[in-house]
């Protein structure tokens, strides 16, 4: 059925009723190389847990992916544990160079593959982490730096998720992880910093050399063994018909466990689907980055897809 006003708002009630019932997220540092690095963990009681980490994007920080999205409350309601990390500048120092990324990077030298890599470790020898459930997903850079993760450091996790990203030349070359690991992929058709079908992005902020979301998606198929082309495409009902999108969820012909799934946004924008609004203001978003889809929500989706692997 539609999403009615009452009924968004209902959904958006409870949501903020979650937030305050929340038990609070802890900021914490760790030193890498002589580096502190910040970020914000919320833990449950039961323990050691599945854990997610969640990567934001440029010029954001982990206390917007808190604020922006449904992980703190997904993660309490289903008794995982997830992490936020803060990137230097704000950004990752995925495996693009500097020249193929858009706007301020990381400082050089920075080795964002060994932050993320001592935070999980510490969570696991602290007990709190299950080591067979380590998950990672970001969205934007932080999709690219989930790719980086993956390609670099399999052996930490067991499944991966990029929203809002697509490879470049230079990710795939990099990309030789030690076994396959199911992958998800979330894009928008009309996303103006990363095109799905490839090239520059209409954006000013927009990068270049990025490959077609149909080529990253073979890429990872072809990585896990899967064989070419879609298994199946479903569309999802369009439960909020004023958002201005839609959702394929579109799957792959792969071994057990080396799962490659697309959600495909029709019309979105580039954003993180879900309810809340993932920006402070919703209306400049949108005509930056363009529509935000409420038919499904990224977290939830992403954990039913995480929960299934081990």
């Amino acid at each position: 059925m539609p999403l009615t006003t009452r009924s968004a708002l209902q959904l958006a009630a409870l949501w903020l009723a979650s937030i305050c019932c929340l038990s609070p997220a802890r900021a914490a540092t760790i030193d890498v190389d002589g580096v502190m690095r910040s970020y914000t963990a919320q833990l449950p009681a039961r323990k050691p847990a599945p854990l997610v980490v969640v990567l934001h994007g440029k010029t954001q920080r982990g206390a917007d992916m808190i604020a922006r999205t449904a992980w703190p409350q997904v993660a309490k309601r289903e008794g995982f544990a997830v992490v936020f990390p803060d990137g230097l500048n704000r950004a990752w120092a995925d495996a693009r160079t500097e020249a193929g990324r858009a706007g301020r990077g990381p400082p050089a030298g920075t080795d964002d593959v060994a932050f993320i890599a001592k935070l999980v470790e510490k969570f696991v020898a602290d007990g709190a982490a299950d080591a067979k459930r380590i998950y990672v997903t970001g969205i934007s850079n932080g999709g690219a730096m989930t790719m980086t993760l993956v390609c670099t450091r399999a052996d930490l996790f067991a499944a991966g998720a990029s929203v809002i990203m697509n490879l470049t030349d230079e990710l795939a070359a990099a990309c030789h992880p030690s076994r396959p690991l199911p992958m998800l992929i979330m894009n928008g058709t009309a996303d103006p910093l990363i095109p799905y079908e490839g090239g520059r992005g209409a954006s000013y902020f927009a990068a270049h050399g990025f490959w077609s979301t149909e080529k990253t998606v073979a890429f990872w198929r072809k990585l896990n063994g899967c064989g070419p082309g879609d298994a199946d495409a479903t569309e999802i009902p369009d439960r909020a018909p004023n958002d201005q999108s839609t959702v394929t969820r579109i799957t792959s012909r792969c071994p057990e466990g080396h799962d490659v799934l697309l959600y495909r946004i029709n019309d979105g924008g580039h954003r993180m689907p879900g309810v809340a609004p993932d920006a402070r203001f919703p209306k400049v978003a949108t005509g930056l980055l363009g529509p935000q889809n409420a038919d499904i929500d990224g977290a939830e989706t992403i954990w039913a897809f995480f929960s299934r692997f081990r």
